[in-house]
């Protein structure tokens, strides 16, 4: 076990996790304080405290359990029970005697910074990183790839991806785009043999590929080993070090074998095992004959550069703020495409949703900048659309009695409220725990 790749998965996760919870709750804070609302309190993690400060009439704190966070307004019902204060007269300064719209932004205040952090983050991205990809005329040079769940689909290696859903696709990556493999009704359409076919994604599909199994992953991939291929990263006191293979070689021959691709060269290793072979090399245009001793296990020692034609381009100032945009609605989309889905029954949920501990996995065992952010501003989005849900205790449950309020032109009775909270808080309360308990079930299955 890496127990420096565990610690820096942690890491990561409380840092994005402070990030999206300060900024989430600092929206509520602002907003109460420009409508002239007290807070008394703003927390990032639950207590117990570790620490904290006073700065006018606020106290700031950083709470033991990072799992959320939360500010504490004055003259509202909310996680902490506190209906002592709602006893009294209303107060100026209290949440409850503000008029109802003002009540509603405090509410959406903290939904609205997260849907603002993930769009930035992701226009960010955009506008640092650019677009690479590779175009779906490469992908069909040789075909799709596919293992026992793409071929449970009916998918077959060799196929050519001719349309999504009627859709020309324009790279690899819309091939696996979870908008259109969770949309009802998707199909791919294939080329095989010289015959167009219709391959639906079915119900029975998806309870897998919305698992964490490693079969979900890569149920469609490229088929690396039919493109032409150089030496990659070359590991130490190993044979093709010894031999005097370069990064960037190109193996024309191996004991004059033609290897015009990577299948080729390592189906020669494979049937070479432990003998030394004449490798014919390319390098800035010239050749050479290198002997090459084939380890046992057919190895030498090399990692492999498949030379596939990607398309990259930069994107402008304006161009990086639609696609970022796009982007980070994008993943609110096909987040409401699962719910729906879990809803159905066609996904199972205990092996969609993951807690702290699948969580930190995401984040992986070392720490990667564009992974981090794209991560965090995918996490933001989503805690955004989950905060909005209408179950009381989050603040979608908020937004539904206020809009009742505006409707209706009367409030829900404090005691109304006070019970909503609490059903709320044990629907949250079991949610977390049956998160929690699933990660744990999952690593203990993984030992099984």
């Amino acid at each position: 076990m890496d127990i420096q790749g565990i610690i820096i998965g942690i890491l990561q996760l409380l840092a994005s996790l402070s990030i999206l919870v300060g900024l989430h709750e600092l929206g509520h804070l602002l907003a109460a304080k420009y409508f002239g609302v007290r807070v008394e309190k703003f927390s990032i993690g639950f207590p117990p405290k570790i620490f904290g400060f006073k700065y006018g009439e606020t106290e700031y704190c950083l709470s033991a359990l990072p799992l959320g966070g939360y500010v504490k307004i004055t003259g509202m019902i909310d996680e902490s029970l506190d209906t002592d204060q709602m006893k009294g007269e209303p107060q100026p300064y209290e949440f409850r005697s503000k008029p109802a719209w003002q009540r509603l932004i405090i509410m959406l205040g903290g939904i609205i910074f997260n849907v603002v952090l993930g769009v930035l983050i992701m226009v960010a991205i955009a506008f640092t990183y650019g677009e690479k990809y590779i175009p779906i005329e490469e992908v069909n040079k040789y075909g799709i790839e596919v293992n026992d769940l793409g071929k449970s689909l009916g998918l077959e290696t060799g196929d050519k991806i001719i349309n999504i859903n009627g859709e020309t696709p324009k790279s690899f990556r819309d091939l696996l785009d979870p908008a259109f493999i969770l949309n009802d009704d998707s199909y791919y359409t294939i080329e095989r043999n010289g015959k167009e076919i219709k391959i639906p994604i079915t119900s029975e599909f998806l309870q897998t590929y919305s698992s964490d199994k490693d079969e979900a992953k890569a149920f469609l991939t490229m088929r690396d080993g039919k493109y032409p291929f150089a030496i990659g990263a070359i590991a130490p006191d190993r044979n093709a070090e010894k031999a005097g293979l370069k990064t960037k070689d190109k193996v024309l021959k191996v004991n004059q074998t033609s290897t015009p691709d990577f299948d080729s060269f390592q189906k020669m290793l494979h049937q070479n095992a432990g003998k030394e072979l004449t490798f014919v090399v390319e390098r800035d245009g010239k050749t050479m004959n290198l002997p090459v001793t084939v380890a046992k296990d057919s190895t030498i020692g090399v990692g492999i550069s498949n030379e596939i034609n990607f398309v990259e381009r930069p994107y402008g100032f304006t161009e990086s703020l639609q696609v970022g945009t796009e982007t980070a609605f994008g993943v609110i989309g096909v987040q409401a495409m699962a719910y729906k889905k879990m809803a159905k029954g066609d996904i199972n949920a205990s092996d969609s949703l993951s807690g702290p501990i699948g969580m930190v996995m995401i984040f992986g065992m070392e720490f990667d900048a564009y992974r981090f952010w794209r991560i965090t501003g995918f996490l933001s989005m989503v805690l955004a659309l989950m905060n909005l849900l209408p179950i009381p205790a989050l603040d979608g449950g908020h937004v539904m009695f206020l809009l009742y309020e505006m409707i209706t032109g009367r409030p829900p009775s404090d005691k109304f409220l006070e019970i909503a909270q609490k059903i709320g808080m044990v629907l949250i309360l079991g949610l977390m725990i049956f998160v929690f308990g699933n990660d744990i079930w999952k690593i203990i299955k993984g030992f099984l």
